[in-house]
C-alpha cells in the first residue's frame, strides 16, 4: 500500500501541477484537501479537477464559522492591524487551514503534508509553523523549495500538466495573484509590482467599487456587541459569519476598505498589494467606536500595545504559541463590558460616527461638560499639575543653572 500525502489544494494551476509531481517524485497516494474559508465560487468543479489530475480523493472542508468565531473575532477584539494598515485577511486564515490539514492527515494516516506556497512569501512560514506546532512528526513538502521542482512559470506548469495527460483550461497570460476568503481579497502582480504605478481599480476590484463610484447618498448602519462580539446589524441578530457577509455587501457598495500598501514580509523583502476588506474595516471601526467609550485610559493604552503584538504574532504565523494564547487572554479580559450599540454612516469610502451607547460607558457628561459640576473642581488641577510637572520643572531648573555656570 502506498504512503499518503495530504495536499493543500486550491484548484489553481500551482496545486494542480503538484498532484502529478508528487506522484512522479514520491510515489505517494495524493489526498487533496480544500479548506473553505469563504472563497465562494472558486470551489466550483474542484472534485472533478483534482481526480482528473490523479488525486485519489478530495476533501472540501467548510471552516467558515470556525474561522470567524475563533480567529477573526479575537483579532477584531484586539484591533490587530499589521503595520497600521493590513487587517490580516490572509494571515488569520492560515492557522485554521493548517489545523484542518493536520486533522485530515491524522484521519488518513498520511506521512506528509504538502503546500504550494512559494519560497518568497509569508504563507510557507504560516503553514509550516502551524503544522510543526500541531504535528511535529509529519513531514512537510514544499515543492517550490524542492530541487526536483523545475517549473518556474505558468507556461512551464501548463506544459508539465499536458505532458502528464492533463489538459485544463488554464491561461498562460498573466493575471493578478489573488487570495480570497470571507474576510477579504488581496491582489498582487501586474502593475502593482511597481510602486510608481497607480492601481487599475477598474480592472482589479472584486468586492466593491471605488469611493468615486459609490452612491451619492450615505447609508446609516446600526450594530450591537456583547462582550466585544458582534451580535446584530440593523436590528437583525446574526452569527458572526453572516454579519461579515452583510457588512461586506454594505461596505462594498459604499467603497469602504480599499487599501494600497507596501508591507514588510517576514522573509525580509517588501511587497506591494491592494486589499479589499469592506466588512472587516467596518467591523474594526464599529468595535473601536464602542470600546473607546468603555475602557479606562490605562487599560486602553496597554491593550493598544497588545493589539499590535497580536498582529505581529498572527502575521508571522505563530498562532499556535503560548505567546498568542497569553496575548489573547489579556485582550479577552478587557472585553467583559464591551457591550452596547453603535451607529455610523457609510459614505464614499468613509465610516462616519452617528452615535454610541452602552450601559457600561465611562463617559460622564457632567464631568466632560464645560459647565462646573459637583464631581470636578477646577482648583483641584493646581496640585495635580504641580506634581505631574515636578520632574519637568526640576530638570529645567538644573539646566538653567548649568547653562548659567557655563557662561
Amino acid at each position: 500500500m502506498k504512503e499518503k500525502v495530504v495536499l493543500a489544494y486550491s484548484g489553481g494551476l500551482d496545486t494542480t501541477a503538484i498532484i502529478p509531481w508528487l506522484k512522479e517524485n514520491y510515489d505517494y497516494e495524493v489526498i487533496c484537501v480544500c479548506i473553505d474559508c469563504g472563497q465562494g465560487s472558486e470551489l466550483d468543479g474542484l472534485d472533478e479537477r483534482a481526480k482528473a489530475c490523479g488525486a485519489s480523493k478530495l476533501y472540501i472542508e467548510d471552516v467558515i464559522d470556525e474561522f470567524c468565531d475563533e480567529y477573526i473575532v479575537p483579532c477584531v477584539q484586539g484591533h490587530a492591524i499589521y503595520e497600521n494598515k493590513y487587517l490580516l485577511g490572509t494571515s488569520m486564515a492560515r492557522p485554521v487551514i493548517a489545523k484542518r490539514l493536520v486533522e485530515i492527515a491524522r484521519k488518513e494516516g498520511a506521512v506528509a503534508i504538502c503546500h504550494g506556497a512559494t519560497g518568497k512569501g509569508n504563507d510557507q512560514i504560516r503553514f509550516e509553523l502551524g503544522i510543526k506546532a500541531l504535528a511535529p512528526d509529519i513531514k512537510i513538502i514544499a515543492p517550490w523549495r524542492n530541487d526536483k521542482w523545475n517549473m518556474d512559470s505558468r507556461e512551464s506548469e501548463i506544459e508539465y500538466c499536458r505532458a502528464h495527460g492533463i489538459d485544463l483550461p488554464f491561461a498562460a497570460d498573466s493575471s493578478y495573484s489573488r487570495d480570497r476568503n470571507l474576510w477579504h481579497i488581496s491582489h498582487e502582480g501586474l502593475e502593482l509590482e511597481d510602486p510608481a504605478n497607480e492601481p487599475n481599480y477598474e480592472h482589479l476590484l472584486v468586492l466593491g467599487t471605488t469611493p468615486e463610484k459609490a452612491p451619492d447618498e450615505g447609508e446609516y448602519v446600526t450594530m450591537t456587541f456583547e462582550k466585544g462580539v458582534p451580535k446584530s446589524v440593523n436590528g437583525k441578530a446574526m452569527k458572526v459569519s453572516d454579519i461579515i457577509r452583510e457588512l461586506n455587501r454594505l461596505g462594498g457598495k459604499h467603497g469602504i476598505g480599499i487599501i494600497d500598501i507596501v508591507e514588510n514580509r517576514v522573509v525580509g523583502m517588501k511587497s506591494r498589494g491592494v486589499y479589499e476588506t469592506p466588512g472587516g474595516t467596518i467591523l474594526y471601526e464599529a468595535h473601536q467606536q464602542l470600546e473607546e467609550l468603555i475602557l479606562d485610559r490605562d487599560t486602553y493604552a496597554v491593550k493598544e500595545e497588545m493589539g499590535n503584538k497580536l498582529a505581529q504574532i498572527v502575521y508571522e504565523g505563530k498562532w499556535f504559541s503560548p505567546l498568542r494564547e497569553a496575548t489573547q487572554a489579556f485582550i479577552e479580559s478587557t472585553q467583559q463590558y464591551v457591550t452596547g450599540e453603535v451607529k455610523f454612516k457609510l459614505y464614499k469610502g468613509n465610516i462616519i460616527k452617528a452615535g454610541t451607547t452602552s450601559p457600561y460607558s465611562l463617559y460622564n457628561e457632567s464631568l466632560a461638560s464645560f459647565t462646573t459640576g459637583d464631581l470636578y473642581d477646577h482648583h483641584d488641577a493646581d496640585g495635580f499639575i504641580t506634581l505631574f510637572g515636578l520632574s519637568t520643572k526640576v530638570r529645567a531648573m538644573k539646566m538653567q543653572k548649568v547653562n548659567k555656570n557655563g557662561k
